[in-house]
């Protein structure tokens, strides 16, 4: 990686449950969940892994954002399962 470019961000993609829950949130839960959506696409490996399963947990206790996501055997592609915010 050239030192122009920072680390490559994973494509995020939201189903449809996540975002039927995106559109009940306020701007500033909007803004909140943004930034933590960020970090995960730089860092998909943020989150807890959810024993048993394939599932990541993040949550971010300063900005109170919760997401449950995983990530595709590419890793290339974060698909988010749930937000809270």
């Amino acid at each position: 990686m050239s030192p122009e470019h920072g680390a490559r961000r994973s494509q995020v993609v939201m189903v449809k449950p996540a975002l039927s829950q995106l559109e009940k949130l306020t701007a500033a839960e909007t803004h909140r969940l943004d930034r933590a959506i960020v970090a995960i696409s730089v860092n998909p490996e943020l989150g807890t892994p959810v024993p048993g399963t394939l599932l990541r947990d993040y949550a971010d206790d300063v900005d109170g954002v919760r997401v449950i996501y995983y990530v595709t055997a590419l890793r290339q592609i974060t698909i988010v399962a749930y937000v809270e915010a």
